[in-house]
């Protein structure tokens, strides 16, 4: 390999964009060989951000053939990532995937075991894992004894183009799924237990989108340590802004809370910015004293690095970067990858099918 990483980029969505940005920004350790998408607009458009000195591609085998590249990015719908990771990987590149990883179990487990077949790196994006504020959240969460009660949501109320683009991600998962990944990931981490049972509901609330398609979901976790936890997620222009917002987690020694006012104010679920703003984390101590009165005062921890979405893909990037070049271990991020996805489908499973499903 050069001394640069010759990267293409295949996505030139929301996320493809970010994550360009930040190899263009890393313009030391990264060379973006081309940019993929089916539609002409989106890579143009972000070509012409870069003053058009990257070569396009309409079709994603072409460009993995004409570029040879060393790594690729994939940002694409969830339904083409399995496919997309598994021939980035046999073309002997190593790739950083959106989440989630596949679509279904078998897809995610067969490109986990290509990659350790061919000894390649393979970088989910799970945005949160770099993000210092949610770092700190699980830490926090950590110190509140068992069981733990958590509770989390992200809600979205879109028109228009995002109004468009959920409507394509649901032709390939629901909101539980695509988004649910993330934040069922973080009760894994706050509680160090194994899930046992997903319950999940989930509702129809639109006739733009096809039969059997939800837009709407809502599950339940339960975990051996006797932890539970919530996660709801709606996509639409009928979705509500109230509480949109809900990160919160309670234990026997008091419960720690993210206020993110502004992030959570009315008319910004739209705003990706928003989805992973903390702005001050709020620690509730439990104890009481002999009079039964709290004996100490709630905190409110002030979050001072606060990167914007921008600012937390290039730090993945560099999560990315110092996986290839010093050999990362990544066992435990792929144990993270493949178990937050089998929770989000067992409770996609359970709408469908009316009942608990064990793990």
């Amino acid at each position: 390999m050069s001394s640069k990483i010759r990267i293409l980029v295949v996505g030139c969505g929301h996320m493809g964009t970010s994550h360009a940005r930040a190899y263009h920004a890393m313009s030391a350790d990264f060379e973006i060989v081309g940019l993929v998408a089916r539609g002409a607009g989106s890579r143009q458009k972000l070509n012409a951000e870069f003053g058009g000195r990257y070569a396009e591609f309409a079709d994603y085998t072409e460009a993995l053939k004409a570029t040879r590249p060393d790594a690729v990015c994939i940002s694409t719908y969830p339904d083409t990532h399995a496919a997309y990771a598994t021939a980035a990987l046999q073309a002997g590149a190593h790739v950083f995937l959106e989440k989630p990883v596949a679509d279904n179990l078998a897809d995610c487990e067969r490109v986990l075991a290509t990659a350790k077949r061919l000894n390649r790196k393979l970088v989910v994006g799970y945005i949160l894992h770099v993000h210092p504020s949610w770092k700190r959240f699980v830490e926090l969460t950590q110190t509140l004894g068992k069981p733990l009660v958590m509770r989390m949501n992200l809600n979205q109320q879109s028109s228009g183009a995002n109004w468009e683009t959920h409507k394509q991600l649901l032709r390939s998962t629901s909101p539980i799924v695509d988004c649910g990944v993330h934040y069922v990931d973080v009760m894994c981490r706050m509680t160090g237990s194994r899930p046992v049972s997903v319950n999940g509901i989930g509702a129809r609330l639109s006739d733009e989108i096809a039969p059997g398609q939800i837009n709407y979901g809502h599950l339940q976790v339960t975990f051996a340590d006797g932890s539970v936890g919530w996660y709801e997620a709606g996509w639409g222009p009928m979705m509500s802004e109230t509480a949109f917002f809900v990160k919160d987690v309670i234990g026997p020694n008091g419960c720690v809370s993210i206020v993110a006012k502004n992030a959570a104010a009315a008319g910004n679920s739209a705003d990706v910015d928003s989805h992973s703003k903390t702005e001050s984390l709020r620690l509730h101590h439990a104890r009481r004293e002999a009079d039964g009165k709290f004996a100490q005062a709630d905190e409110i921890i002030d979050v001072t690095d606060e990167p914007n979405h921008d600012e937390l893909c290039r730090r993945e990037q560099d999560v990315f970067l110092q996986a290839i070049r010093h050999d990362t271990d990544l066992t435990e991020h792929w144990a993270s990858a493949i178990d937050s996805l089998r929770i989000v489908l067992a409770a996609d499973q359970s709408f469908r099918e009316g009942r608990t499903v064990k793990l």
